[in-house]
């Protein structure tokens, strides 16, 4: 299997000052034809640091982006041209390009402009339909290396139009499937040791990776063959296996999201939904209108924020509260009951906690939460303990919230 190196070229990216999203869309291109990226690195344009990077490549091919503009900052050109031991020569076809260019958008052409038709003589030069700065390929015995403008438009266009065509003519390439099992409920520890037995009887060509954040692992599936049919075919039987051993965490695939997920599951029953919130301060809501359509499904919330809102707006007696506390199965049972009679939905969910950093006590320290979700014929209540982590907590508490009824809907709890 081929494999690929991305460099990115620029201080405005070691400072922060852009993000890099170069990267991400051309190793999504070099995957789909079979190629492996090995490694991204974001490097200052100045010579050494070319230099260093190109010596120090273990990659069959190095696409660089950025450092080739007109202004005497950009050195790529200069230093790839001394690499490959080589010299510029003017490109007339290139110049006559930059002309109707410039002259097309009302820009006065000057001198900057001009040298921008000076090309390395023994690199294949890429056509950059967009913008001024063209293409370049080169190759010696050791290394090929692709310089290409970092103007994102301007990359794709020559990425599609000249490189991935080279590449696919001189290359025999694998072909690589990747497919993203989505799951909530469970720390990544505990995910790893529940499908343990699973995991390791995998087919060498199947690797797996975890890619976890607050509340949700992300298991990335990705088979190397030479048949892409075989291999998706191969993947989805092992999925199949994994559903049977996470029945209830698996919510969906690839780039999919659990608000996503619940609002199609809604939509197609034509049922909805409503919430009461109080450490989770509207997030809920917030994730569920953030789909498009979700009016459809959504009829609104509540901030209960304070004893006095879950008294006065969510009708939660007074003395349930004083009994057993705000953070409790009685009063957050409350909360979801009266909030689906308030707004009449079909379900609604309720969730009260100690989100931290203070609060908490020995009995109820920082992260516990309670979540209920009620329909029609339940309640469904559950008491999580997180952590101390203010942001997770609401994050996780959320998730947790909206698993238990994207459960409740497929009638896997009562």
């Amino acid at each position: 299997m081929k494999r690929a190196e991305l460099v990115t070229i620029g201080d405005e990216i070691l400072i922060g000052q852009i993000v890099d999203t170069n990267s991400a869309w051309i190793s999504k291109q070099l995957h789909d034809i079979g190629i492996k990226v090995e490694q991204i690195t974001s490097i200052s344009d100045t010579p050494e640091a070319i230099t260093e990077t190109i010596n120090a490549s273990k990659a069959d091919i190095i696409i660089m982006t950025g450092g080739l503009g007109p202004t005497n900052d950009d050195l790529t050109k200069k230093t790839l041209t001394q690499y490959f031991d080589t010299e510029l020569e003017f490109h007339q076809e290139v110049y006559a390009h930059i002309q109707n260019l410039l002259i097309g958008r009302g820009v006065e052409l000057n001198e900057l402009n001009k040298e921008q038709a000076l090309l390395p003589k023994n690199a294949k030069i890429l056509p950059n339909p967009n913008g001024t700065a063209s293409g370049m390929w080169f190759t010696n015995d050791k290394v090929q290396v692709v310089s290409l403008p970092g103007v994102p438009f301007e990359m794709k266009a020559i990425i599609m139009d000249s490189v991935i065509p080279q590449l696919q003519s001189v290359s025999e390439t694998d072909a690589i499937v990747h497919k993203t099992v989505m799951t909530v409920g469970l720390a990544e520890s505990m995910l790893a040791k529940r499908i343990e037995t699973w995991e390791g009887s995998l087919p060498n060509y199947i690797k797996l990776a975890y890619l976890p954040r607050p509340g949700i692992v992300r298991l990335r599936l990705t088979a190397i063959g030479k048949d892409k049919i075989s291999l998706r075919t191969a993947i989805d039987q092992q999925i199949e296996t994994l559903h049977a051993i996470l029945p209830n965490e698996i919510f969906g695939y690839d780039d999919t999201s659990i608000e996503k997920e619940i609002f199609d599951l809604l939509l197609t029953k034509k049922q909805t939904l409503s919430t009461a919130e109080s450490c989770t301060g509207g997030t809920i809501a917030s994730m569920i209108t953030s789909v498009a359509g979700s009016s459809s499904i959504f009829k609104g919330g509540i901030v209960a924020y304070s004893n006095e809102a879950k008294i006065n707006q969510l009708n939660v007696k007074q003395n349930i509260i004083e009994s057993f506390g705000a953070v409790s199965k009685e009063v957050v049972e409350a909360m979801a009951i009266n909030a689906r009679k308030i707004f009449n939905t079909d379900f609604s969910i309720a969730v009260s906690g100690i989100a931290g950093p203070d609060g908490g006590s020995e009995e109820k320290p920082v992260g516990t939460t309670w979540v209920a979700v009620a329909s029609r014929d339940h309640c469904i209540s559950e008491r999580f303990r997180f952590g101390e982590h203010r942001g997770r907590n609401i994050t996780r508490a959320s998730l947790s919230a909206l698993n238990i009824l994207r459960l409740l809907i497929l009638n896997k709890l009562t």
